[in-house]
């Protein structure tokens, strides 16, 4: 399940988080969002935690949304130690995401041997 951070949170959540965070950038409105959420929380299944996800209310945080320069929605980005590593977006239903998944699971994959390492 998916976190709701906003913009007195994000910094906390996603920059200072200690493990690698998908963020989804979504408005109620967006029907392709409603399709994304479910497979985003299907993803942070399968990495079995290993990964938060979070979601963020474009509408309600516009200041996020400007700062990173949305285009569309739903726009999902994978962040580790503050930076973007991934960013999907320009989606226009489910064939789309899961082909755009394939992507995030490869930069998953080598965050995580990062992370495996390290330990």
């Amino acid at each position: 399940m998916a976190l709701a951070v906003n913009e007195l949170t994000f910094k906390h959540e996603v920059l200072a988080s200690s493990t690698p965070v998908l963020v989804s950038f979504w408005e109620p409105w967006c029907g392709v969002c409603r399709l994304v959420n479910p497979m985003l929380a299907e993803l942070q299944t399968e990495w079995g935690g290993q990964i938060k996800l979070v979601s963020i209310n474009a509408d309600e945080n516009l200041r996020l949304a400007s700062a990173h320069k949305l285009t569309t929605l739903p726009t999902v980005m994978l962040f580790d130690q503050g930076k973007v590593l991934c960013r999907l977006d320009q989606f226009k239903g489910r064939e789309d995401f899961s082909r755009a998944a394939a992507d995030l699971q490869t930069v998953l994959q080598r965050v995580m041997l990062r992370y495996s390492y390290s330990a």
